[in-house]
């Protein structure tokens, strides 16, 4: 297939330890601090100096797998997101609403925001995302050990149901094997390299029905354990080849020359990507075969 490989196995993962308890590999800096605050003014104050956009790649990505999605199942079933690491529902804001990364950057940065105090900042996200709310919104649940950041993103309405939970240490809920049952579409844009295929049995052991699995990982860890996993559960696992995405500038020269080392070692070619001084993500995308074949993975590809 031209611009995919498909294959039981991925180039490399990344993320942060918030959802696993992993501590961040040695030359990679860790914003732990950031991931578990009562909302996130403290993430973007962060992260908008080191141009993170996994989660603006991510929107393009995943609005075309729910697309997809949705026409294989009927048209009275909502499709239902189950977003990995979800932080502070910022996957599903940019999924269900008519916002961009950049406005996510813009309006928390704000003199405005802060104003605020955190209960002030909620009810005014409310009415934020509430006047941006896309007809088509899908059902989206939140997974990730961070339970401030869950209970913001429930609080204003961006998550259907969130879940603190570390299913790397731990089995999953009752509640949560139940709002998982009619899961369509599981999303990752951070912290696949601090999980193992157990985090991921245990989510699709949940699943009554057929699942894609779109997660976009940082070329500097192995995919490999997670899409033999995947494929154990019947889910082809392609890796796009045509081209990677931008995660977020290094924070220095040591973490560049971590990321360097890692991606050569991984076999992969860092020249003119993590050289340039970013890290770089590939999109892996898992479903049955017969919408592999239905749903070729450069159709889902946003354009350049």
């Amino acid at each position: 297939m031209s611009g995919a490989r498909n294959t039981g196995m991925g180039a490399s993962a990344a993320g942060d330890a918030r959802t696993s308890g992993t501590r961040a590999p040695e030359g990679m800096t860790s914003f732990d601090h950031i991931y578990d605050q009562p909302d996130p003014r403290a993430y973007f104050r962060a992260l908008g100096p080191l141009e993170y956009q996994a989660p603006h790649h991510g929107q393009n990505i995943f609005r075309r797998a729910l697309t997809a999605c949705g026409q294989t199942v009927r048209p009275a079933e909502p499709v239902t997101v189950l977003d990995i690491c979800c932080s502070y529902g910022i996957n599903a804001a940019l999924i269900n609403h008519e916002v961009t990364l950049d406005d996510l950057y813009s309006h928390y940065t704000s003199p405005q925001a802060t104003e605020l105090t955190t209960a002030e900042l909620i009810e005014w996200d409310r009415s934020y995302y509430a006047a941006r709310r896309r007809p088509d919104a899908a059902r989206v649940l939140g997974l990730d050990m961070a339970a401030n950041a869950i209970s913001y993103a429930r609080a204003v309405g961006l998550l259907d149901e969130g879940f603190a939970e570390n299913l790397e240490t731990a089995p999953p809920s009752p509640p949560l094997r139940r709002a998982a049952q009619h899961t369509r579409l599981i999303t990752i844009t951070g912290g696949t390299t601090f999980l193992s295929p157990r985090t991921f049995q245990r989510l699709l052991a949940c699943v009554h029905a057929p699942v894609w699995v779109a997660a976009l990982v940082l070329r500097t860890t192995s995919y490999t354990s997670i899409a033999a996993c995947l494929a154990a559960h019947g889910l082809v696992t392609e890796k796009a080849t045509t081209h990677t995405f931008l995660q977020r500038r290094f924070t220095d020269a040591v973490e560049q020359q971590y990321a360097v080392q890692a991606v050569t070692a991984g076999g992969e070619d860092p020249y003119g990507k993590e050289t340039d001084g970013y890290f770089h993500t590939a999109l892996h995308l898992s479903r049955p075969f017969e919408d592999v074949r239905a749903f070729p993975l450069t159709d889902l590809m946003p354009s350049r």
